[in-house]
């Protein structure tokens, strides 16, 4: 039987991303005939059909599923082979750390800094993602580095505790919850225009917990969230150290009955090509100034 191979899920996924066969053949540099078979020796593998109708504009129920794990798929294979190559490339050494885009901003600038200077010729690997593609690079070895939000025990790698930093609430300056005198309270936000996102997921607190599950919107991307934010009619709850980052007009303020912390944990693999250069790496990060606490 012939199996699914990354270039027939990459043709589809540009067909899909496109909604035409012409302008995916484009991109892929391959001719539509070509593509339009890659697309039916999929269908025939899989029994079903991927699009409804012919013109491929339109997925079928089980080409919108297909078409999620593909590209993440896609995404891996395509990360792996970039890393492959660094590696090869990598005769002054090579440091792949991957970190949750909070923690990143902070770090990847120091560390470039400081290791390059160190190290003339060392090729360094920076990604930033959410704490589980953090963890699923560690454990598949296309990290050497991590950066995640919580403790998660991996084997074969190191964690040790980097900061904590508190949650609070993130609005516009100009909303009224930032300007009461009054330190806001979990009621005050939740019964604002509230806006969930994936790090409320790591609060315990139980009064936090009920009033934000009946929330109506989650957002998962922090850009957009931010940009949400900006506009004066929405409201969120994020770790102190994500403000730093925030354009002007937003701010933070804690809130009154809300003390849970974010944990931030720093990831070592104990067995790394350059253990050298990872330990020295992890060393200097552990003594960066990263605590979003004032003071």
């Amino acid at each position: 039987m012939m199996a699914l191979k990354i270039e027939m899920l990459r043709a589809f996924c540009t067909v899909a991303q496109t909604g035409n066969l012409s302008e995916a053949a484009n991109r892929l540099g391959r001719t539509q005939s070509a593509v339009s078979m890659t697309l039916k020796q999929m269908e025939d593998h899989l029994g079903k059909k991927l699009f409804e109708g012919e013109r491929k504009n339109q997925l079928s129920p089980l080409g919108a599923q297909v078409f999620e794990l593909a590209q993440q798929q896609v995404r891996r294979f395509d990360q792996t082979v970039q890393s492959i190559e660094l590696a090869a490339e990598a005769a002054h050494g090579l440091l792949q750390i991957v970190s949750v885009p909070s923690v990143a901003a902070l770090v990847f600038p120091a560390v470039l800094e400081h290791m390059t200077a160190r190290h003339p010729g060392l090729k360094v690997e920076l990604r930033d993602t959410d704490s589980q593609e953090v963890l699923d690079a560690l454990a598949e070895g296309k990290a050497d580095i991590g950066i995640a939000s919580g403790y998660h025990p991996l084997n074969g790698v190191k964690a040790v505790p980097l900061f904590e930093d508190r949650f609070g609430l993130v609005c516009s300056t100009a909303h009224p919850l930032y300007r009461q005198k009054t330190v806001p309270t979990i009621a005050d936000v939740t019964g604002a225009s509230f806006v969930r996102n994936a790090l409320c997921d790591l609060i315990r607190n139980e009064r936090f917990v009920e009033a934000s599950s009946k929330a109506d919107i989650t957002i998962h991307n922090t850009h957009s969230l931010i940009t949400m934010v900006r506009t004066g009619k929405w409201v969120t709850v994020l770790p102190q150290t994500v403000a730093r980052f925030m354009p002007e007009a937003t701010a933070f303020r804690p809130i009154a009955d809300l003390p849970d912390k974010r944990a931030v944990y720093l990831y070592q693999r104990e067995r790394s090509r350059f253990a050298a250069l990872t330990e020295e790496c992890c060393n200097f990060i552990q003594f960066c100034d990263l605590s979003g606490e004032p003071g």
